[in-house]
């Protein structure tokens, strides 16, 4: 997994949604700290969180995460 790929994916699909870091993390449930991690490449979600993730932006775990 390239952690900055993800991150930049995570960060690109959270502004065309309109949403701030607090937002997203309150949607999926943690902390913004935990969140802004993962949007800084620092920290990978569990695995439920990446489900969640990939839920809310209607796209796959896969294309998130691993492409």
């Amino acid at each position: 997994m390239d952690r900055m790929a993800m991150a930049e994916k995570l960060r690109t699909l959270r502004l065309k949604s309109g949403k701030t870091q607090a937002e997203m993390a309150e949607i999926l449930n943690v902390s913004v700290s935990s969140y802004n991690q993962y949007e800084s490449g620092i920290k990978v979600p569990r695995d439920d969180v990446k489900v969640r993730i990939a839920e809310y932006f209607n796209r796959t775990v896969q294309y998130i995460f691993f492409s």
